[in-house]
């Protein structure tokens, strides 16, 4: 539930990302060269938008742009301690584990945080 509520917040921002980044691009080239249908055309096939993980990347690592977007990123690695706890969790498979056996296994090594809105969503990778 939580990887599709993450998904869903993500989805809907970059959504409205590249309407006001399209509406204001189309808005600044109208007014300087008036209204022309191949004016359309260059602006759709513009690549300067960011891409759906160029965003989110750059919501990660420049708060300013996360902070004008409303939508806070942060990542962090997870202990070993953190994913034996996972592991034990999802599995009743007990034995020692190393950082390898966790790769090995698939255990997420990451915890990223997303906060949108006042909702906070936690999602392990």
């Amino acid at each position: 539930m939580s990887k599709e509520r993450y998904n869903q917040i993500i989805g809907e921002v970059y959504k409205n990302y590249e309407k006001q980044y399209s509406t204001f691009e189309i808005g600044i080239v109208k007014s300087i060269a008036g209204n022309n249908p191949m004016v359309d055309s260059l602006l759709k096939n513009n690549s300067s938008i960011l891409s759906q993980q160029e965003f989110i990347h750059k919501c990660k690592t420049d708060q300013e742009f996360s902070e004008r977007w409303g939508l806070k990123i942060e990542e962090r690695d997870l202990s070993l301690e953190e994913r034996r706890k996972i592991a034990n969790y999802e599995s009743e498979f007990i034995s020692p584990m190393t950082v390898e056996s966790c790769d090995r296994r698939n255990i997420p090594s990451k915890l990223i945080t997303l906060t949108y809105q006042n909702e906070k969503i936690e999602v392990y990778e």
